[in-house]
C-alpha cells in the first residue's frame, strides 16, 4: 500500500520560501535584467534592451577599474588587520583576569554600533580643525600642523580603512574566542609535558584546532566589507577625487543618480567576484561530506 504524502510540511515552509523568493531572488533577477538594458530613470523613454553594452561600457570606464582596485585594498587591508587584532584580542580574553566580563562587554561596542554612527564619529575625529586625532598628535609633538585626513588623497583611504578595522575587530574576537574555548585543555597539557613553548602551541595546536572558524569568519567578513557602503559614504562619500570610492560605493552613487542599468551591471560583477571568493569554502565543504 502506497502511503499518501501530506502537504502539511510544505504549507509550513511555504511562507519562508515565498519570502526568500520575494526578498532575494526576484530583486536579483530584476538586477540581471536591468544590466542588459539602458535603464536610466532620468530618461525613462529611452529604456531598452541593449545586450552586453553596459558590460562593455564599464570595462572602458577608468573609474570602474579604479574602484575595483580600491575595493581589493579596502577588503585586503581592512579584513586583514581586523583578523590580526581580533585574534590577539581573543587570545587575551581567553585568559582569566579580574574584570574580564566587563572587558568582553565593552569590546563589543564597535561591532554593535551602526555603521552610520561610526562614520560620523570617525569623521569628527579626523576633522582637520577640531578633530581629536590632530589634537592628540599635536600634543604628542608628532605633528606641528593639522592634517585634513579625509580631504586629501594620500590619507583618505587609509583613514577609512582604520575605521572599518575598528568596527570589525570585535567580530573576529568573539568568533575566535568561542572557538578557543572549545579546544581541549589536555592537548596543551600534553604539549607542556613535551616541552613546547607558547609559540609552538599557538601554531601547532591553537591555529589548527580553530582553522575552520578562522576560514568561515574571514569569508563572511570579506563579503560584508566588500558590500559595505555606510562607513565610507558617511565619512567621504567616495572622495576626495574618488580616492575612497570602492565598487560598492560606486554602485550606490550610480543608483543614487538613477542610472540603474550601469549600477546593476557593476552589482552583478561584484556578485560574481564574491561568488568566486566562496568557491574554496564550497569545495572544502563538499569534500568533507564525501
Amino acid at each position: 500500500m502506497v502511503k499518501k504524502r501530506s502537504i502539511y510540511p510544505y504549507l509550513l515552509v511555504a511562507p519562508a520560501v515565498l519570502t526568500i523568493l520575494l526578498v532575494i531572488f526576484v530583486p536579483v533577477l530584476n538586477a540581471i535584467l536591468m544590466s542588459f538594458q539602458s535603464y536610466d530613470l532620468r530618461r525613462p523613454q529611452e529604456i531598452a534592451f541593449i545586450g552586453l553594452e553596459n558590460y562593455r561600457a564599464i570595462t572602458e570606464n577608468t573609474l570602474f577599474w579604479g574602484s575595483l582596485w580600491r575595493t581589493f585594498a579596502w577588503v585586503g587591508f581592512g579584513v586583514g588587520f581586523q583578523f590580526i587584532f581580533g585574534f590577539i584580542l581573543a587570545l587575551l580574553l581567553n585568559h582569566s583576569f579580574r574584570g574580564r566580563g566587563v572587558v568582553r562587554a565593552v569590546s563589543m561596542i564597535p561591532w554593535v554600533t551602526p555603521g552610520v554612527l561610526i562614520g560620523l564619529m570617525w569623521r569628527w575625529m579626523y576633522d582637520g580643525n577640531f578633530g581629536v586625532i590632530n589634537d592628540l598628535l599635536n600634543r604628542l609633538g608628532i605633528l606641528s600642523t593639522n592634517i585634513p585626513f579625509l580631504s586629501q588623497v594620500e590619507t583618505a583611504l587609509p583613514s577609512v580603512i582604520i575605521a572599518i578595522v575598528w568596527q570589525g575587530i570585535p567580530f573576529f574576537a568573539l568568533m575566535i574566542l568561542a572557538a578557543l574555548q572549545g579546544v581541549p585543555s589536555d592537548m596543551y597539557e600534553a604539549a607542556d609535558m613535551d616541552g613546547a613553548n607558547k609559540v609552538q602551541k599557538l601554531f601547532f595546536i591553537t591555529v589548527p584546532s580553530i582553522k575552520n572558524t578562522i576560514f568561515v569568519t574571514l569569508l563572511l567578513r570579506v563579503i560584508w566589507v566588500a558590500n559595505s557602503v555606510d562607513i565610507i559614504f558617511t565619512m567621504t562619500e567616495g572622495g576626495p577625487a574618488w580616492s575612497t570610492q570602492t565598487l560598492s560605493v560606486f554602485i550606490f552613487n550610480q543608483a543614487n543618480s538613477l542610472n540603474l542599468g550601469i549600477a546593476s551591471t557593476m552589482a552583478i560583477v561584484l556578485a560574481i567576484l564574491l561568488v568566486l571568493v566562496t568557491i574554496p569554502y564550497l569545495r572544502i565543504s563538499f569534500r568533507k561530506e564525501d
